[in-house]
Protein backbone atom coordinates (compact mmCIF):
# COMPACT_ATOMS: atom_id res chain seq x y z
CA UNK A 1 0.00 0.00 0.00
CA UNK A 2 1.40 3.65 -1.13
CA UNK A 3 1.82 5.99 1.62
CA UNK A 4 -0.64 8.67 -0.24
CA UNK A 5 -2.80 6.04 0.39
CA UNK A 6 -2.39 5.20 3.58
CA UNK A 7 -2.90 8.54 4.57
CA UNK A 8 -5.90 8.75 3.12
CA UNK A 9 -7.41 6.23 4.67
CA UNK A 10 -5.93 7.35 7.84
CA UNK A 11 -7.53 10.88 7.24
CA UNK A 12 -11.39 8.98 6.54
CA UNK A 13 -10.74 7.15 9.77
CA UNK A 14 -10.29 9.92 12.04
CA UNK A 15 -13.25 11.63 10.20
CA UNK A 16 -15.37 8.45 10.78
CA UNK A 17 -14.09 8.20 14.78
CA UNK A 18 -15.63 11.74 15.52
CA UNK A 19 -19.17 10.34 15.07
CA UNK A 20 -18.29 7.50 16.50
CA UNK A 21 -16.82 9.51 19.50
CA UNK A 22 -19.50 10.96 19.89
CA UNK A 23 -22.13 7.80 19.57
CA UNK A 24 -19.23 5.99 22.36
CA UNK A 25 -19.72 8.68 24.81
CA UNK A 26 -23.84 8.31 24.25
CA UNK A 27 -23.57 4.87 25.19
CA UNK A 28 -20.90 5.40 28.53
CA UNK A 29 -23.04 7.63 29.77
CA UNK A 30 -26.24 5.25 29.91
CA UNK A 31 -23.81 2.55 31.20
CA UNK A 32 -22.39 4.66 33.92
CA UNK A 33 -25.67 5.02 35.87
CA UNK A 34 -26.78 1.52 36.41
CA UNK A 35 -23.08 0.67 36.64
CA UNK A 36 -22.73 3.00 39.65
CA UNK A 37 -25.92 1.70 41.05
CA UNK A 38 -24.58 -1.47 41.10
CA UNK A 39 -21.51 -0.74 42.97
CA UNK A 40 -23.48 0.80 45.46
CA UNK A 41 -25.43 -2.26 46.08
CA UNK A 42 -22.59 -4.53 45.44
CA UNK A 43 -19.87 -2.91 47.75
CA UNK A 44 -21.47 -3.09 51.46
CA UNK A 45 -22.65 -6.74 50.73
CA UNK A 46 -18.86 -7.78 49.65
CA UNK A 47 -17.55 -5.92 52.26
CA UNK A 48 -20.11 -7.73 55.08
CA UNK A 49 -19.36 -11.34 52.93
CA UNK A 50 -23.10 -11.69 52.25
CA UNK A 51 -22.05 -12.23 48.36
CA UNK A 52 -19.03 -14.09 46.23
CA UNK A 53 -19.43 -11.94 43.41
CA UNK A 54 -16.01 -9.95 42.89
CA UNK A 55 -15.51 -6.93 40.85
CA UNK A 56 -15.85 -8.08 36.81
CA UNK A 57 -12.73 -6.18 36.54
CA UNK A 58 -11.99 -8.94 33.73
CA UNK A 59 -15.95 -9.35 32.26
CA UNK A 60 -16.02 -5.52 32.00
CA UNK A 61 -12.57 -4.69 30.20
CA UNK A 62 -13.62 -7.63 27.85
CA UNK A 63 -16.75 -6.10 26.78
CA UNK A 64 -15.38 -2.74 26.16
CA UNK A 65 -12.76 -3.90 23.88
CA UNK A 66 -15.33 -5.79 22.14
CA UNK A 67 -17.22 -2.48 21.86
CA UNK A 68 -14.63 -0.92 20.39
CA UNK A 69 -13.79 -3.49 17.86
CA UNK A 70 -17.30 -3.39 16.92
CA UNK A 71 -17.74 0.20 16.69
CA UNK A 72 -14.35 1.83 15.79
CA UNK A 73 -13.02 -0.87 13.35
CA UNK A 74 -12.76 1.24 10.26
CA UNK A 75 -10.75 3.51 12.82
CA UNK A 76 -8.82 1.24 13.53
CA UNK A 77 -8.27 -0.25 9.84
CA UNK A 78 -7.50 3.44 8.88
CA UNK A 79 -5.17 4.05 11.84
CA UNK A 80 -2.84 0.85 10.90
CA UNK A 81 -2.86 1.82 7.14
CA UNK A 82 -1.14 4.95 8.24
CA UNK A 83 1.09 3.43 11.07
CA UNK A 84 1.83 0.51 8.04
CA UNK A 85 2.92 3.12 5.57
CA UNK A 86 5.11 4.80 7.91
CA UNK A 87 6.74 2.06 8.93
CA UNK A 88 7.17 1.38 4.76
CA UNK A 89 8.35 4.70 4.51
CA UNK A 90 11.37 4.51 7.10
CA UNK A 91 12.04 0.59 6.09
CA UNK A 92 12.71 1.71 2.31
CA UNK A 93 14.98 4.75 3.41
CA UNK A 94 16.91 2.21 5.49
CA UNK A 95 17.68 -0.83 3.08
CA UNK A 96 17.05 0.39 -0.37
CA UNK A 97 17.81 3.19 -2.41
CA UNK A 98 15.74 5.12 -5.07
CA UNK A 99 13.64 3.17 -7.50
CA UNK A 100 10.71 1.49 -8.99
CA UNK A 101 8.59 -0.10 -5.93
CA UNK A 102 10.79 1.71 -3.69
CA UNK A 103 8.09 1.85 -0.77
CA UNK A 104 6.61 -1.93 -1.21
CA UNK A 105 9.67 -3.35 -1.57
CA UNK A 106 8.43 -6.02 -4.37
CA UNK A 107 10.05 -6.29 -7.35
CA UNK A 108 12.04 -3.41 -6.51
CA UNK A 109 14.36 -2.19 -8.81
CA UNK A 110 17.20 0.36 -8.39
CA UNK A 111 17.60 3.56 -10.91
CA UNK A 112 21.03 3.62 -10.83
CA UNK A 113 22.95 0.16 -11.37
CA UNK A 114 25.51 0.32 -8.91
CA UNK A 115 23.72 2.10 -6.36
CA UNK A 116 22.02 -1.26 -5.31
CA UNK A 117 20.42 -2.96 -1.35
CA UNK A 118 24.05 -4.08 -0.64
CA UNK A 119 25.92 -0.70 -1.79
CA UNK A 120 23.03 0.98 -0.06
CA UNK A 121 23.81 -0.07 3.30
CA UNK A 122 27.08 1.67 3.30
CA UNK A 123 25.08 5.10 2.47
CA UNK A 124 23.08 4.56 5.35
CA UNK A 125 26.28 3.56 7.98
CA UNK A 126 27.96 7.24 6.65
CA UNK A 127 24.52 8.67 7.21
CA UNK A 128 24.30 7.95 10.43
CA UNK A 129 28.44 8.64 10.74
CA UNK A 130 27.61 12.21 9.80
CA UNK A 131 24.48 12.67 11.88
CA UNK A 132 26.76 11.54 15.02
CA UNK A 133 29.41 14.27 14.18
CA UNK A 134 26.01 16.63 13.43
CA UNK A 135 24.90 15.93 16.98
CA UNK A 136 27.84 15.40 19.18
CA UNK A 137 30.84 16.84 17.35
CA UNK A 138 33.38 13.74 18.72
CA UNK A 139 35.30 12.24 16.51
CA UNK A 140 35.12 9.46 19.49
CA UNK A 141 31.34 8.66 18.74
CA UNK A 142 31.55 8.31 15.35
CA UNK A 143 34.09 5.50 15.47
CA UNK A 144 32.02 3.77 17.91
CA UNK A 145 29.18 3.84 15.48
CA UNK A 146 30.96 2.97 12.55
CA UNK A 147 32.21 -0.12 14.66
CA UNK A 148 28.60 -0.68 15.78
CA UNK A 149 27.39 -0.94 12.08
CA UNK A 150 30.50 -3.21 11.28
CA UNK A 151 29.68 -5.29 14.04
CA UNK A 152 25.78 -6.13 12.86
CA UNK A 153 27.31 -6.35 8.97
CA UNK A 154 29.23 -9.05 10.53
CA UNK A 155 26.71 -10.91 11.93
CA UNK A 156 24.71 -10.63 9.17
CA UNK A 157 21.80 -8.97 11.02
CA UNK A 158 21.42 -5.61 8.76
CA UNK A 159 17.59 -6.25 7.87
CA UNK A 160 16.70 -6.91 11.17
CA UNK A 161 18.78 -4.10 12.94
CA UNK A 162 16.88 -1.88 10.30
CA UNK A 163 13.34 -3.53 10.92
CA UNK A 164 14.00 -2.63 14.47
CA UNK A 165 15.15 0.72 13.68
CA UNK A 166 11.93 1.44 11.72
CA UNK A 167 9.32 0.36 14.54
CA UNK A 168 12.08 2.48 17.07
CA UNK A 169 11.52 5.60 14.93
CA UNK A 170 8.24 5.51 14.59
CA UNK A 171 7.78 5.15 18.05
CA UNK A 172 9.86 8.29 18.45
CA UNK A 173 7.90 9.89 15.77
CA UNK A 174 4.11 9.36 17.03
CA UNK A 175 5.13 9.37 21.10
CA UNK A 176 7.86 13.25 20.90
CA UNK A 177 4.75 14.32 18.55
CA UNK A 178 1.99 13.68 21.55
CA UNK A 179 4.43 13.12 24.35
CA UNK A 180 6.22 17.59 24.08
CA UNK A 181 2.69 19.09 23.44
CA UNK A 182 0.76 17.09 25.90
CA UNK A 183 3.58 17.81 28.73
CA UNK A 184 3.62 21.48 28.08
CA UNK A 185 -0.05 20.99 28.15
CA UNK A 186 0.01 19.65 31.66
CA UNK A 187 2.91 21.77 33.06
CA UNK A 188 0.63 24.87 32.55
CA UNK A 189 -2.25 22.94 34.16
CA UNK A 190 -1.07 21.30 37.53
CA UNK A 191 -4.66 19.69 38.51
CA UNK A 192 -5.07 18.49 34.76
CA UNK A 193 -1.65 16.82 35.30
CA UNK A 194 -2.54 15.17 38.68
CA UNK A 195 -5.37 14.27 37.51
CA UNK A 196 -3.90 12.09 34.37
CA UNK A 197 -0.80 11.16 36.78
CA UNK A 198 -2.38 7.46 37.79
CA UNK A 199 -2.70 6.79 33.90
CA UNK A 200 0.48 7.44 33.38
CA UNK A 201 1.20 5.13 36.47
CA UNK A 202 -0.94 2.48 34.48
CA UNK A 203 0.28 3.06 31.44
CA UNK A 204 4.22 2.17 32.47
CA UNK A 205 3.19 -0.24 35.34
CA UNK A 206 0.76 -3.00 33.31
CA UNK A 207 2.79 -5.38 32.42
CA UNK A 208 3.65 -4.98 28.41
CA UNK A 209 2.46 -8.05 27.09
CA UNK A 210 -1.07 -6.80 28.24
CA UNK A 211 -0.90 -4.58 25.99
CA UNK A 212 -0.37 -7.10 23.25
CA UNK A 213 -4.03 -8.23 23.40
CA UNK A 214 -6.01 -5.47 22.30
CA UNK A 215 -3.20 -4.71 19.74
CA UNK A 216 -3.85 -8.28 18.33
CA UNK A 217 -7.50 -7.78 18.27
CA UNK A 218 -7.90 -4.06 16.79
CA UNK A 219 -4.84 -4.49 14.21
CA UNK A 220 -3.92 -8.25 13.75
CA UNK A 221 -0.52 -9.87 13.73
CA UNK A 222 2.53 -8.30 12.01
CA UNK A 223 4.81 -4.50 12.34
CA UNK A 224 2.05 -2.05 13.51
CA UNK A 225 0.27 -4.57 16.67
CA UNK A 226 4.21 -3.96 17.88
CA UNK A 227 4.30 -0.31 17.23
CA UNK A 228 0.70 0.30 19.20
CA UNK A 229 1.90 -1.46 22.20
CA UNK A 230 5.41 0.38 22.06
CA UNK A 231 3.92 3.28 22.14
CA UNK A 232 1.25 2.99 24.97
CA UNK A 233 3.90 1.80 26.74
CA UNK A 234 7.00 4.20 25.93
CA UNK A 235 4.40 7.63 25.82
CA UNK A 236 4.28 8.37 29.81
CA UNK A 237 8.18 9.34 29.49
CA UNK A 238 8.02 11.92 27.04
CA UNK A 239 5.16 13.73 28.81
CA UNK A 240 6.67 13.25 32.28
CA UNK A 241 9.96 14.57 31.30
CA UNK A 242 8.50 17.54 29.09
CA UNK A 243 6.06 18.67 32.10
CA UNK A 244 8.89 18.80 34.19
CA UNK A 245 11.19 20.43 32.31
CA UNK A 246 8.84 23.22 31.64
CA UNK A 247 7.71 23.31 35.51
CA UNK A 248 10.98 23.83 36.30
CA UNK A 249 11.43 27.22 34.10
CA UNK A 250 12.78 30.06 36.99
CA UNK A 251 9.76 32.42 37.52
CA UNK A 252 12.52 35.03 37.23
CA UNK A 253 12.92 34.25 33.91
CA UNK A 254 9.14 33.99 33.49
CA UNK A 255 8.49 37.54 35.49
CA UNK A 256 11.33 38.82 32.77
CA UNK A 257 9.97 37.84 29.56
CA UNK A 258 6.16 38.95 30.64
CA UNK A 259 7.71 42.76 32.23
CA UNK A 260 9.38 42.73 28.24
CA UNK A 261 6.40 42.35 26.70
CA UNK A 262 6.58 39.02 25.65
CA UNK A 263 2.98 37.53 24.52
CA UNK A 264 2.05 33.81 25.80
CA UNK A 265 3.36 32.44 22.80
CA UNK A 266 6.83 34.21 22.48
CA UNK A 267 7.18 33.02 26.27
CA UNK A 268 6.44 29.47 25.23
CA UNK A 269 9.43 29.32 22.37
CA UNK A 270 11.89 32.04 23.59
CA UNK A 271 11.64 30.79 27.23
CA UNK A 272 10.24 27.62 28.13
CA UNK A 273 11.27 25.95 25.42
CA UNK A 274 14.95 26.29 25.37
CA UNK A 275 14.98 25.90 29.04
CA UNK A 276 12.91 22.60 29.25
CA UNK A 277 14.98 21.40 25.68
CA UNK A 278 17.23 19.26 27.66
CA UNK A 279 14.84 17.36 29.42
CA UNK A 280 12.78 17.71 26.36
CA UNK A 281 16.17 15.53 24.62
CA UNK A 282 16.30 13.30 27.66
CA UNK A 283 12.78 12.31 27.22
CA UNK A 284 13.76 11.41 23.53
CA UNK A 285 16.51 9.18 24.66
CA UNK A 286 13.69 7.16 27.30
CA UNK A 287 11.78 6.88 24.32
CA UNK A 288 14.57 5.47 22.15
CA UNK A 289 15.51 3.28 24.84
CA UNK A 290 12.01 2.22 25.70
CA UNK A 291 11.38 1.75 22.37
CA UNK A 292 14.42 -0.75 22.04
CA UNK A 293 13.12 -2.68 25.30
CA UNK A 294 10.37 -3.45 23.42
CA UNK A 295 11.86 -5.36 20.25
CA UNK A 296 11.36 -8.70 21.66
CA UNK A 297 8.06 -8.68 23.11
CA UNK A 298 6.61 -7.28 19.93
CA UNK A 299 8.10 -10.32 18.04
CA UNK A 300 5.64 -12.37 20.07
CA UNK A 301 2.79 -10.72 17.40
CA UNK A 302 4.39 -11.11 14.00
CA UNK A 303 6.79 -8.13 14.29
CA UNK A 304 10.45 -8.24 12.17
CA UNK A 305 13.12 -7.21 14.07
CA UNK A 306 15.96 -8.08 16.04
CA UNK A 307 13.44 -9.73 18.84
CA UNK A 308 12.39 -12.48 16.15
CA UNK A 309 15.96 -14.15 16.65
CA UNK A 310 15.72 -13.98 20.38
CA UNK A 311 12.00 -15.47 20.46
CA UNK A 312 13.28 -18.42 17.62
CA UNK A 313 16.26 -19.17 20.19
CA UNK A 314 13.75 -19.29 23.01
CA UNK A 315 12.05 -21.93 21.20
CA UNK A 316 14.18 -24.12 19.88
CA UNK A 317 16.41 -23.66 23.25
CA UNK A 318 19.54 -21.80 21.12
CA UNK A 319 21.96 -20.46 23.74
CA UNK A 320 24.31 -19.55 20.78
CA UNK A 321 21.29 -17.58 18.41
CA UNK A 322 20.22 -16.04 21.54
CA UNK A 323 23.19 -14.35 22.76
CA UNK A 324 23.73 -13.47 19.17
CA UNK A 325 21.03 -11.58 18.86
CA UNK A 326 21.10 -10.12 21.91
CA UNK A 327 24.57 -8.36 21.57
CA UNK A 328 23.28 -6.81 18.46
CA UNK A 329 20.38 -5.63 20.48
CA UNK A 330 22.89 -4.06 22.95
CA UNK A 331 24.89 -2.44 20.58
CA UNK A 332 22.19 -0.70 18.77
CA UNK A 333 20.68 0.72 22.37
CA UNK A 334 24.27 1.77 22.92
CA UNK A 335 24.91 3.57 19.53
CA UNK A 336 21.23 5.21 19.56
CA UNK A 337 22.14 6.20 23.95
CA UNK A 338 25.71 7.50 22.44
CA UNK A 339 24.66 9.09 19.51
CA UNK A 340 21.55 11.65 21.40
CA UNK A 341 23.09 11.74 25.19
CA UNK A 342 23.38 15.49 25.91
CA UNK A 343 25.41 16.51 28.74
CA UNK A 344 23.98 18.65 31.63
CA UNK A 345 25.95 21.90 31.78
Amino acid sequence: MSVISALGNAILSVVYAVGWLVQALIDFLLWLGPAFIWFVTWLPQRLIGATDESLPVGDVSERGIAYLQDGAQGFFDGLSAWMDGAISLILAVLQRPPGDNWVSGRDFEPWLSFWNEDTHRFVVIVAFVVLTWFLQKSWKVCILVLVIFLFILDQGYWEETTDSLALVLSSCVVCMGLGVPLGFYFAHRPNAYKAISPVLDLMQTLPTFVYLIPAVVFFGLGQVPGLFATVIFVLPAPIRLTYLGVSATPQSLLEAATAFGATPRQTLWKVELPYAFPQIMTGLNQVIMLSLSMVVIAAYVGADGLGKPVVQALGRNDPGLGFESGFVIVAVAIMLDRMLRREMK
